[in-house]
């Protein structure tokens, strides 16, 4: 690519940020009954009686409230996404009584989108609006109008919806996140709406999942020589022994690393036990916590560990959980 044309690349994303920075600045200047606690209640008012949120736009504007709805939605906020034209033709039986319309024009003067106001009006339904024509007739015909304009599309002709779109979309971004805020959308909440893929994993997937159970690891007494250690570590090859009581109550750790180091000992190396080369009270995790939680206590250390004991509120051993393990999930 060209200077120039870097230099064109750079300058859209700055427009775009600046688009979204200026909006930012002016809805944070706005007095009185904000138009964004306005719409806020609207639409909380219709999802706390049973309706959803109803998207809607055309073109550009209508990929945008497609994306939108589908953001809501993952969030704790039902929507669907209506399409003016096909709504025209039957598709606006979806709309019920209790719902609420989201409506993106960044002119206002999309034909189709104003021929449907009548019919929302007459289902009594706020109507909430978001473009750049405060002036319009679809501005005109909302409860709230939230402003989108922006100085100037990135499109060198000023013509293709871009800095528009952008800010649309932010927009719509903030919107599923304050109700999600409002309504006390939870974590849990969001791992319901997404079983699938690496996300639904990170939210979903359980150290118990993934462990190696007791019967399946190496756990010896403290007092086993260095060469059980050994044999055991060759045996299960899991990189790691467990050294616990007779009723397995964890007392500590041997990884490889330890066993290396111990090596230091030269001489004195096959006269050690097991309590003198653990890691006395490592770091453990119960089988209930979440996978990429035991993931993230592995690596965000100044030294990463890469075999973790699982234990339960009694702290005995339910299993291990490896490194190896995880990164094939995450």
């Amino acid at each position: 690519m060209s200077e120039t044309g870097i230099k064109e690349f750079i300058g859209v994303l700055e427009l775009e940020a600046k688009a979204i920075g200026d909006a930012a600045a002016r809805f944070g200047r706005q007095t009185g009954t904000h138009p964004v606690t306005q719409a806020v209640e609207l639409l909380t008012r219709s999802l706390d009686r049973g309706g959803k949120i109803v998207v809607t736009g055309m073109g550009k504007s209508g990929k945008v409230a497609q994306k939108i709805s589908a953001t809501l939605s993952s969030t704790g906020s039902p929507s669907t996404y209506l399409h003016p034209s096909e709504a025209l033709h039957g598709d606006l039986g979806m709309v019920t009584p209790a719902d609420a319309v989201l409506a993106l024009s960044h002119t206002g003067n999309t034909e189709d989108l104003l021929r449907l106001i009548p019919a929302f009006k007459s289902l009594r339904i706020p109507i909430i609006g978001l473009g750049g024509n405060a002036q319009s007739p679809l501005a005109r015909a909302c409860e709230v109008w939230l402003d989108g304009s922006v100085e100037q599309e990135a499109c060198p002709h000023n013509l293709a919806p871009t800095a528009s779109t952008t800010l649309a979309l932010a927009i719509g971004d903030a919107l599923a996140v304050s109700l999600m805020k409002v309504r006390g959308f939870e974590a849990a909440d969001f791992a319901k709406n997404h079983p699938g893929g690496s996300l639904g994993r990170r939210l979903n997937l359980r150290v118990a999942d993934l462990l190696h159970d007791a019967t399946q690891i190496p756990i010896l007494p403290p007092d086993a020589s260095i060469e059980r250690v050994i044999d055991a570590s060759s045996q299960y090859r899991l990189g790691a022994v467990l050294i616990a009581t007779a009723d397995h109550q964890l007392l500590g750790i041997i990884t490889d690393g330890d066993l290396r180091r111990a090596l230091k000992h030269k001489e004195r190396f096959f006269q050690l036990t097991a309590r003198d080369v653990m890691t006395a009270q490592p770091i453990t995790i119960s089988p209930e916590d979440l996978a990429y939680d035991a993931l993230e206590k592995m690596e965000k250390r100044s030294s990463q560990i890469k075999e973790l004991p699982v234990v339960d509120s009694q702290h005995k051993i339910v299993g291990l959980v490896r490194i190896h393990d995880l990164l094939k999930f995450f």
